[in-house]
């Protein structure tokens, strides 16, 4: 596994890369595409809060809120993924969301699990 373990069972997250390398490391096993998703819907007490923020305008904190804790969630889940197939980093990380039906969204974070270790 990996000198660079996140908590049990995860990838730590400075292991992790929108970029297709990690600076000062180099890959040395591919392990394929990782993700982690996430479904979440709006309560009725949400979304009338956020009806009302959006009345007085400006960012929409209940809205805001949601929206982080379902990317945490789907990231973390990622990192588990990657660790659970032999992986110590991932490289070309991103998000996509897409809404399943009006108020459900999935969220999902992908990337490329790999083996990395410190450049010479």
């Amino acid at each position: 596994m990996s000198n660079y373990p996140g908590t049990a069972g995860t990838v730590a997250h400075n292991m992790v890369t929108t970029q297709f390398e990690l600076d000062g490391f180099r890959v040395v096993r591919t392990l394929g595409v990782v993700r982690g998703i996430t479904v979440r819907s709006r309560s009725i007490f949400g979304t009338i809060g956020a009806g009302l923020q959006t009345l007085v305008g400006g960012n929409i904190t209940l809205l805001t809120n949601l929206c982080e804790k379902t990317r945490v969630e789907a990231f973390d889940l990622m990192l588990q993924h990657a660790a659970q197939i032999g992986g110590n980093a991932v490289v070309g990380a991103r998000y996509d969301a897409t809404e399943v039906m009006q108020g459900v969204t999935e969220v999902l974070a992908y990337g490329t699990a790999v083996v990395v270790e410190p450049s010479r």
